[in-house]
């Protein structure tokens, strides 16, 4: 039996908010596309008290915000672009140019072609999210993006260097202080200062996610990316500490971030809402990870392993930790999740930071229909025929039939005429 133990917002409370937000987005992004630069600035001055001479930041100026780094913080960053980097490589490398001769004279295949433009947004109000620099900036490159361009709001009305630093390390060609709806929209439709890109890339809030999901089809997206899930699939091996702990650290992203428990010991279910009581008394970000796990923090309890992987998939998070005695039957057996973190040896805050898998991953159970952002988002697989005479005669009969089969005249035109003009050449 699968029981819910705490729940949290009704499916109308979140239905009224996020239509609040695409009211609200669908008016910014129409005032981007009719007023460019000035709409642009209009925000940003309205929404992070920032209106500089130019939202590009110079050579020098990356120059400098790198220069006011401690040199430790200069090698974290550059550990942590070499995980990303690795792994990306390795990624890359499993994507291969393909031809085959299928039948006699016909030649099909495909080739990977990266994006030309992308944009990158990175998070940075509330928090520097400078591990989002790594994941979209460099990834793209390593795609071989020719132009990545990156927007990251100001962080202390000023830009911020650590974020500054790691898109420069990361490879980005343009470099912009700008937040929110305004700097995705003025990606992705461009203006009088930014060239428009064919891809938009990157986590945000819940206005960024609806901004992009507006901007769908105008340009390529990665993926839906909304606020920050956690699921714990924890069974009597875990205690409250370690439960309480993974939920806390995924709900100081942001007041709607839902966490969720699911388990099968009652035992743990207690202790882990007595432990998170406890650090929400130390923790420092308390005041939004607490409203967070009251709001939309579930407990989920099962009777066996079995329900949990229903459940699960049902949920299919974002982030997933299995904290139980045999982690593997989740990744052998769970088919819809953004990532798994197996084992309580790992945790999603590697994830999110150093380790080298990407963390843009997929939110709302966008995660039953895709990953999340790797290499292969910033390539296109494009195919192509190639047939020689012989064979588009034979290939041109079967088509012909077809296209009468289906009424297309103009279709079967064009087989007819190879057919008609090849198959002399055939005999």
């Amino acid at each position: 039996m699968i029981r819910v133990i705490k729940s949290g917002v009704s499916d109308e409370a979140a239905a009224d908010r996020d239509a609040m937000v695409k009211m609200t987005v669908e008016g910014i992004l129409k005032d981007i596309e009719e007023h460019g630069d000035d709409t642009v600035r209009t925000l940003s001055k309205k929404f992070d008290d920032w209106s500089p001479e130019s939202f590009r930041l110079s050579e020098a100026d990356i120059q400098a915000a790198i220069s006011r780094l401690p040199q430790q913080t200069i090698d974290d960053i550059h550990f942590a672009q070499a995980q990303i980097r690795r792994f990306a490589e390795i990624q890359k490398a499993a994507l291969v140019d393909v031809e085959e001769e299928t039948i006699p004279g016909v030649i099909l295949g495909h080739k990977n072609i990266p994006v030309a433009s992308v944009g990158c947004y990175i998070p940075g109000g509330k928090y520097p999210m400078v591990a989002s620099a790594h994941m979209s900036v460099l990834t793209a490159k390593v795609a071989g993006v020719k132009r990545v361009i990156a927007c990251a709001p100001p962080h202390g009305k000023a830009p911020n260097d650590a974020i500054v630093a790691a898109m420069s390390f990361a490879g980005a060609d343009e470099i912009y202080c700008l937040g929110g709806v305004q700097a995705v929209g003025a990606m992705a439709i461009g203006t009088e200062s930014i060239s428009p890109v064919d891809m938009l890339v990157g986590p945000g809030n819940a206005f960024v996610a609806e901004a992009k999901r507006q901007l769908f089809g105008r340009v390529g997206i990665d993926l839906f990316a909304g606020p920050t899930e956690t699921l714990i699939i924890a069974d009597d091996s875990c205690d409250g500490e370690m439960a309480a702990t993974d939920i806390l650290g995924q709900a100081e992203h942001g007041p709607t971030s839902p966490s969720i428990l699911l388990t099968t010991s009652e035992k743990l279910v207690e202790s882990t809402q007595r432990e998170i009581e406890r650090q929400l008394k130390t923790l420092k970000t308390a005041d939004v990870a607490g409203v967070a796990w009251r709001d939309y923090g579930q407990i989920i309890l099962c009777d066996t392993q079995e329900e949990m992987l229903q459940e699960a998939d049902r949920i299919a998070s974002e982030h997933v930790q299995i904290l139980t005695k045999d982690p593997d039957y989740f990744l052998n057996n769970m088919r819809n999740y953004g990532a798994l973190f197996l084992g309580p040896e790992t945790n999603v805050s590697y994830g999110d930071k150093v380790i080298g898998t990407n963390h843009t991953l997929p939110t709302n159970r966008a995660a039953r229909y895709t990953g999340g952002l790797w290499v292969g988002k910033f390539i296109k697989t494009c195919t192509y025929q190639k047939v020689k005479p012989d064979a588009t005669a034979a290939i041109g009969e079967y088509c012909s039939r077809l296209c009468e089969l289906e009424g297309f005249a103009g279709h079967q035109a064009q087989a007819d005429l190879r057919v008609a003009r090849y198959k002399k050449h055939a005999a």
